[in-house]
């Protein structure tokens, strides 16, 4: 049984046959093979994106898909999250897709279940599926990722998302450049930067991130104003600079980006959210169509 609970369980050769997938079912062309397949949701995180992408991939196949409710669940009577989901797994599900605050929870489950685990986000860890569908969003765009640099700017070290595309976009030649101030930075090889400015005639694209405020042990700034006053994304940082914007969302307006890039035709966040309904057709096909 396969599970995807990191970007790295799919090979190079994997993520090309599931970049071509999502390149089909963006263009309207899909039949519904996972019909009479089951899936369940467990998001014990709050999600709107990922889970409704996910329930609309899983129907345009043809699946079932059932809601776990989180909060009426038996883990809120002192059961374990694994014999949730070996009970859950016992009523014969194709797929359990999981979404948790803590990092490593898909991966513990998955060794317990026969349907395959799809992680939607595991506390500060990884979130596989965002950075496919950022992916195929870049891909889309320059085609050829080889050499092209991409700067990450906000809360990289709370950030799932980033994490995600720093392992997936440097195995497919990106080079990425982090952009933080000096708390929101991982340990890393990789170049970092506390200022925008430097790196915006380098880079070909920027993805912004949400600034995890529920994930800090304390208070990083005054106010998110501060914050923004030196890693929001205006027009006036990026001028007229043939670069694209990425963000996963949900975007804190005038704090990761202004308004006006979110209604430039550079920014491909809704892209973003279109694409990530065909990727996560496409992971589900790989995963359940042939079980």
């Amino acid at each position: 049984m396969q599970h995807l609970t990191r970007t790295d369980d799919f090979t190079i050769e994997e993520i090309n046959e599931i970049l071509a997938d999502a390149k089909k079912f963006s263009d309207g062309h899909f039949d519904r093979i996972l019909q009479d397949k089951l899936i369940i949701t467990l998001f014990f995180e709050n999600s709107t994106r990922t889970k409704s992408s996910f329930e609309i991939a899983a129907k345009r196949l043809g699946a079932e898909i059932v809601h776990l409710d989180v909060a009426q669940s038996s883990t809120k009577k002192g059961e374990t999250l694994v014999d949730t989901a070996m009970n859950l797994d016992a009523m014969g599900p194709h797929a359990i897709i999981v979404r948790h605050k803590n990092s490593g929870v898909p991966k513990i489950l998955s060794k317990h279940t026969k349907a395959s685990i799809i992680n939607a986000g595991d506390g500060a860890h990884a979130h596989p599926t965002q950075a496919l569908l950022d992916l195929f969003t870049l891909k889309e765009h320059f085609k050829d990722l080889e050499g092209k640099k991409i700067a990450i700017v906000g809360d990289i070290k709370n950030s799932r998302v980033a994490n995600s595309n720093i392992e997936l976009l440097t195995r497919f030649g990106m080079e990425v450049i982090l952009v933080a101030p000096p708390h929101f930075l991982p340990k890393t090889q990789l170049r970092t930067t506390h200022f925008l400015e430097e790196i915006v005639d380098d880079v070909d694209a920027i993805m912004s991130l949400r600034t995890q405020t529920e994930r800090h042990s304390s208070q990083s700034y005054a106010s998110l104003k501060d914050y923004a006053s030196d890693f929001c994304i205006t027009s006036e940082i990026i001028g007229d600079r043939d670069i694209v914007l990425l963000h996963p969302g949900p975007v804190h307006r005038n704090i990761d980006i202004s308004d006006e890039l979110l209604a430039d035709s550079r920014c491909k966040v809704l892209e973003q959210v279109s694409n990530g309904v065909s990727i996560r057709m496409a992971v589900l096909k790989k995963l359940i169509n042939d079980i």
